[in-house]
């Protein structure tokens, strides 16, 4: 019979004993506590009866307590196979997702999870099933997700130019008013889309009877149904946020034109901060610019470059509006579609928190 390893010198019974007081791990408490008594002379029998396991566990502890000390008894989670991509070739991946396929050389306008493992196979000489892949690509923070359409000429370096100048912007206008005039950031979209705040946000947003069908929760495998409307009555929400303050003002008009524009302008005007100053940001369409437009004097136009409608978070107000209160309904009537708009947007006005949230941007409010 082999002779009895022997513990190492700079621990003793009572040191292991304090440490089995102090530690969080009920096996790591139970180790220490037999260890301790083999310190204190007892033999490895008696320490396998204090652990409750067999002598060659025991032997194991020893070899492990030598080696690392008290953090070599906790027990470590399993490190599992060893993953089939390496880090680089799922930096490689994560790459291949966001850059796209090319149709002419790909053959496909968008990646399946067939078309990956292929390229991982020809690339890596890694054979992946689907399943797999979509695991790793979930682990690296991807999900299948609707796109956002996007205009054929829009100019993203104008928008980042946009985004980049609007300190300078806001300042030189800040420099024609008097001063310590405070100043609100207000947005507006004519088309009915959301947009980036920092104070407020107007929009005219078409709700008519041809009403969206939202997604909603159901069983796999099951097509649940929801009223769709043909007919074509429809009205406008000119609406008006302020992500600071978590308040909105609103109209509900049956057009869209230079009129309406005017009349929003006057109640975003009435809803400005005493002595504050309105900055209002809005898109290009041809009532935002009119010459008949009479600005009221406490607000500044400030026209975003086209096509980008992914500068205005009022776009995620309406679309939250659709969502929870517009979608999915039968409007018998042009008073009953003003009716639910306005109903909508109360409820909006009653979560303050939510306009706070939707609204923000940090390119907008962060300087």
């Amino acid at each position: 019979m082999s002779a009895a390893i022997p513990l190492r010198e700079d621990y003793d019974g009572a040191g292991l004993r304090r440490l089995a007081r102090v530690s969080k791990d009920a096996n790591q408490t139970r180790r220490l506590l037999a260890l301790a008594m083999i310190y204190e002379g007892g033999t490895r029998r008696d320490a396998a009866k204090v652990g409750g396991v067999t002598l060659q566990v025991v032997r194991d502890w020893v070899l492990r307590f030598n080696a690392q000390g008290p953090a070599g008894l906790i027990d470590r989670k399993a490190p599992g196979a060893k993953p089939k991509l390496s880090a680089q070739q799922r930096q490689a991946l994560a790459e291949r997702v966001e850059q796209g396929p090319l149709p002419a050389v790909d053959g496909v306008v968008r990646w399946r999870l067939k078309d990956l493992a292929q390229w991982v196979s020809e690339e890596f000489g890694v054979v992946l099933d689907e399943s797999s892949l979509g695991r790793y690509l979930r682990a690296m923070g991807f999900r299948k997700i609707s796109a956002r359409p996007q205009h054929a000429k829009q100019n993203e370096l104008a928008m980042e130019a946009f985004k980049k100048n609007l300190p300078v912007e806001l300042a030189a206008i800040r420099a024609r008013l008097p001063t310590a005039t405070a100043i609100e950031l207000w947005w507006q979209d004519g088309e009915g889309r959301p947009w980036p705040q920092w104070g407020r946000v107007s929009a005219p947003n078409g709700i008519g009877q041809k009403t969206k069908i939202t997604r909603r929760w159901a069983k796999r495998g099951t097509r649940p149904r929801a009223p769709k409307d043909q007919r074509t009555k429809s009205a406008y929400i000119f609406g008006a946020v302020c992500p600071a303050r978590g308040i909105g003002a609103a109209l509900v008009l049956p057009k869209c034109n230079t009129q309406a524009m005017q009349w929003h302008l006057e109640e975003i005007s009435s809803q400005v901060s005493p002595g504050a100053h309105a900055v209002v940001l809005l898109d290009q369409a041809g009532w935002h610019g009119s010459a008949k437009l009479v600005v009221p004097a406490n607000i500044t136009l400030l026209p975003l470059p086209p096509r980008a409608p992914e500068l205005n978070p009022v776009e995620n107000i309406w679309q939250f509006l659709r969502d929870n209160w517009l979608s999915n309904k039968i409007f018998r009537s042009y008073d009953q579609i003003v009716d639910l708009s306005c109903l909508a947007w109360n409820n909006l006005i009653d979560q303050p928190w939510t306009i706070m949230s939707i609204g923000s941007r940090d390119w907008a409010h962060g300087f």
